[in-house]
């Protein structure tokens, strides 16, 4: 696909997880071959996330600075990365009569930046080793071309054997020149003339410090098995596209990816402050996929309603919204017959007990993740699909409104804790405990066939 952003047909990407997840699929043949992923911060980081998924990779930053000639900056000398790596362009250095002590005070002022950065997105985390491995640098697009052929230098000074540059989409005569320094280039758009990354995307927002380091954290347990890695390999998704539904006057945003065949459907309701980029929801969805389940994360609210916080809080709207939702979804041919689950966290939890009670509710079961069930009201007791909150054990004041919730909750019901996690589940192997139990709870109660024990238990 290609084409002239100016009017003629061209690829555009729903937001970066799509285009991440289209470009790991051009990466498949990787998979396997002792490859490290590495981010150029903080766009290119939830591209490299979807790849490092695809191909059951390491993900890491590849954090460099380029040291720009004193008197034209955007003309790089050379460029830096971390551990005192250096890489010099000695011919611009001599044509620009730069001397040594110009070059050093440009490194000074350039690798101070780079260590802030690296320090307040890696953290303690140690960077992953290169040596004699193939480092695939992938960043959300690429304009001059200036920052990706410094991290390919600083990626061969580090020791890789190869280095393959991969981004969405770039100018192909910026990719010819990259060639020079990469062993392989992959692009899925490269048209010319090209005029800039964010053309591409139809959410181009920005990426936030918290959400590299979270994507970042759940990289290090989320790498699929190899079990998991072939079932991927071998079935490819029925559907797997951005949506958008409409409920009422508005139109929500999705992501739909429904595997075939398919044993399940579980919509996620995000909480306050949180959507359906929400590097958590992510996680738990991709472990959800390989459980042979399918997906649907949802945007609840407009992008203009996420602005007022009453709308946050109503959960009598969001749970009609989701209603709607649930809806559309049955309507579809691929999801045809399928079992609908809500997976909600926070307020999103709210919505979906509420929507679940309904009376004409067609929920096969629900998983809260840091709930207020609270927020339920008196429906929480009409409640019918079997429940499972799931809740931090550091988490105190949730949990013991999970543990009022559960008396009242007459369905199918169990609390489970998790030891020493906080409310967001940013303790290592916390989201990865979290997923687990909410594919176990999804597989036994929406596989065809299945429709729960009945049993009332409240286990945590």
């Amino acid at each position: 696909m290609g084409g002239d952003p100016r009017g003629g047909y061209m690829m555009r990407f729903h937001d970066r997880a799509e285009a991440g997840r289209l470009l790991g699929e051009r990466l498949r043949p990787f998979a396997g071959r002792n490859v490290v992923v590495l981010a150029l911060p903080k766009g290119g980081v939830p591209v490299a996330f979807e790849v490092a998924q695809a191909l059951a990779a390491p993900l890491d930053l590849i954090v460099v600075r380029k040291l720009g000639v004193p008197v034209q900056p955007e003309l790089a000398m050379g460029a830096i990365g971390e551990d005192g790596v250096r890489v010099l362009d000695g011919e611009t250095i001599r044509m620009a009569q730069v001397g040594d002590s110009e070059v050093a005070a440009v490194e000074r002022r350039e690798r101070r930046e780079l260590e802030r950065q690296a320090e307040v997105l890696r953290g303690e985390r140690d960077r992953l080793q290169l040596h004699g491995r193939t480092a695939i640098v992938v960043d959300d697009g690429i304009a001059t071309g200036a920052t990706a052929r410094a991290a390919c230098l600083v990626s061969r000074a580090h020791g890789a054997a190869r280095v393959v540059l991969a981004a969405p989409a770039a100018p192909r005569p910026t990719l010819a020149e990259l060639a020079e320094v990469a062993d392989e280039v992959v692009c899925l758009e490269a048209p010319d003339p090209f005029f800039a990354v964010g053309q591409w995307y139809r959410d181009f927002s920005q990426v936030s410090d918290d959400e590299v380091v979270a994507l970042l954290r759940m990289a290090g347990v989320g790498v699929a098995p190899a079990a998991a890695l072939a079932r991927e390999a071998t079935a490819r998704p029925a559907r797997d596209e951005s949506v958008e539904v409409h409920a009422g006057q508005v139109r929500l945003r999705g992501h739909l990816s429904v595997p075939a065949p398919v044993e399940g459907l579980v919509i996620f309701a995000h909480g306050s402050g949180s959507s359906r980029r929400s590097p958590r929801n992510r996680f738990v969805a991709r472990a959800l996929g390989r459980a042979g389940l399918g997906t649907l994360l949802l945007d609840l609210l407009t992008p203009e309603e996420e602005l007022e916080r009453s709308r946050v809080f109503d959960v009598e709207l969001l749970a009609d919204r989701l209603g709607e939702v649930t809806r559309w979804l049955q309507r579809q041919s691929e999801a045809r017959g399928a079992s609908i689950g809500y997976f909600g966290a926070s307020t999103g939890a709210a919505a979906a007990l509420s929507a679940a009670a309904q009376p004409d509710a067609e929920v096969a079961a629900i998983v809260s993740r840091g709930g207020r069930p609270d927020l339920t009201g008196q429906r929480l007791a009409q409640v019918r699909a079997p429940t499972l909150l799931i809740v931090g054990g550091e988490d105190e004041v949730v949990l013991e409104l999970n543990r009022r919730a559960l008396q009242l909750l007459g369905c199918e019901k169990r609390l489970a804790v998790v030891p020493r996690a906080g409310h967001l589940f940013e303790e290592p192997g916390a989201l990865e405990t979290v997923a687990e139990l909410a594919s176990d709870w999804f597989a036994s109660h929406l596989a065809p066939g299945s429709h729960g024990s009945r049993t009332i238990g409240a286990t945590a």
